[in-house]
């Protein structure tokens, strides 16, 4: 055995310390058997009135002692029972009660670790850690732990990741962040008074019930359709506002953090190199203002908002720090499609454009509400042309463009000798760019 390969059988065998969450998690768990109880009274609420009635007030009493003293000792068990341990080489977690789970997650997969501190959690002083990891669909986590011990244990794991040697990781600490963005609660307000969905639910809520009552002059049956369509418009812009209230975007070694929430308290992390596709989106009524908004395509992340709304020179700045070397091409370097393209797209054929530069892949659709997506050349998977009867008729043809998180962009309507060349030229692009593309792993 060589010398490194017995430092590496020693680091292996060194014993690992299994931890147990925050010793308020039982009161998260134990809500399970009073959940199943309720579930059986609403799905047959004769049947449970009938067994209530039944029962004398001692019987009840006693009925409710069991059954909270049974949610008690489950809630206990779950948490006795689930065990973490960052090793070496990966994150282990233990679950179950009757039936056992491990979670090995392996260090250099992990691609995000974000930590949320909903209402009650804050409160508590506990946090939740959710982490994104590349091959999986949803989300590991760890709730609750401690404030504390959840940003150490965040600081820890992106360390390991970043390739910080394990007697280390424990010294180098969260790493810096430096303020981009903050978004104002008088801009997000604004800009959701003038969204078309809020004022699409608006008007929903006062034609619908005005309709009915034209058709059946009954009052029940006006307030049964106002009261959710109103309650829908409402809350559906409340949640908005709650959920990006506070919004910051800051940067930092292990990427771009994301600070949002009033009330539940969310800390993101956008991973270096794993974005696939930037989209900046101009609703139509936001123009006046020159705001937009950004989304993100990353690779096996469910992290898809970068900015909810800022100004276009704001948002540009952030989206250079996300691709780093990208410049968003000017409105006038999209090429539209050929004016023959109106008789396979009416009037919208005018919304769709395309544009190539030396960093990325950027095509555009929509005339009411603009949406203009950024493919870097070395995340494109693979390019498709397709053409249809009409299509072919009309001398025009579609190119898709697949990126690494399952997501197409397709620029519309092109001739079809120019998507011909583009399929040809986007080829070559992406190969090259992957060759000269920074690997997908945490800066140290």
């Amino acid at each position: 055995m060589t010398a490194a390969g017995g430092e590496q059988a020693v680091r292996d065998e060194r014993p690992v310390t299994e931890r147990r969450l925050h010793p308020v998690t039982p009161l998260r768990r134990a809500w399970a058997p009073v959940a199943v109880l309720a579930g059986w009274a609403v799905h047959d609420p004769t049947q449970a009135q009938r067994q209530l009635t039944r029962l004398t007030t001692t019987t009840l009493l006693a009925g409710l002692a069991v059954l909270v003293s049974a949610a008690a000792l489950y809630g206990f068990l779950s948490w006795w029972f689930t065990h973490y341990a960052v090793t070496d080489t990966e994150l282990r977690i233990r679950t179950g009660l009757l039936f056992r789970r491990t979670a090995h997650i392996r260090l250099e997969r992990i691609q995000a670790v974000d930590v949320t501190r909903p209402l009650l959690a804050r409160v508590a002083g506990v946090a939740k850690l959710k982490l994104d990891v590349i091959g999986t669909d949803e989300k590991d986590e760890l709730a609750f732990l401690g404030e504390e011990e959840a940003r150490a244990l965040r600081a820890e794991l992106l360390a390991r990741a970043a390739g910080f040697a394990p007697e280390s990781a424990h010294e180098v600490g969260e790493a810096p962040a430096r303020e981009l963005v903050r978004v104002p609660a008088r801009v997000i307000a604004v800009s959701l008074l003038l969204t078309g969905a809020t004022w699409g639910s608006l008007v929903a809520a006062v034609v619908v019930p005005s309709l009915l009552w034209l058709a059946t002059d009954n009052l029940w049956t006006v307030l049964v359709s106002a009261v959710p369509l109103f309650g829908g418009a409402v809350t559906s812009s409340a949640g908005r506002f709650v959920t990006s209230y506070g919004w910051t975007v800051s940067e930092s070694p292990d990427g771009l953090r994301i600070d949002r929430g009033l009330l539940d308290r969310v800390h993101e992390t956008v991973p270096p190199g794993r974005v696939q596709t930037v989209r900046i989106v101009e609703p139509l009524l936001w123009r006046w203002w020159g705001w937009v908004r950004v989304e993100l395509d990353v690779a096996g992340s469910s992290n898809s908002m970068l900015l909810p709304v800022a100004p276009r020179e704001v948002a540009e700045s952030v989206i250079a720090r996300v691709l780093p070397g990208v410049t968003v091409p000017p409105a006038a370097s999209l090429t539209p499609p050929p004016r023959r393209a109106r008789w396979c797209l009416p009037v919208w054929w005018r919304g769709h454009g395309t544009a190539v530069t030396d960093a990325v892949f950027a095509t555009r659709r929509g005339l009411l509400c603009r949406h203009l997506a950024l493919v870097p050349h070395a995340k494109v998977q693979s390019v498709r042309l397709s053409q249809g009867p009409w299509q072919r008729a009309r001398r025009v043809a579609d190119l898709h463009v697949d990126t690494g998180a399952d997501k197409t962009v397709t620029a519309r309507l092109r001739d079809a000798g120019e998507a011909a060349e583009l399929l040809r030229a986007q080829a070559e692009r992406s190969r090259t760019g992957r060759r000269t593309a920074r690997p997908d792993r945490w800066m140290a």
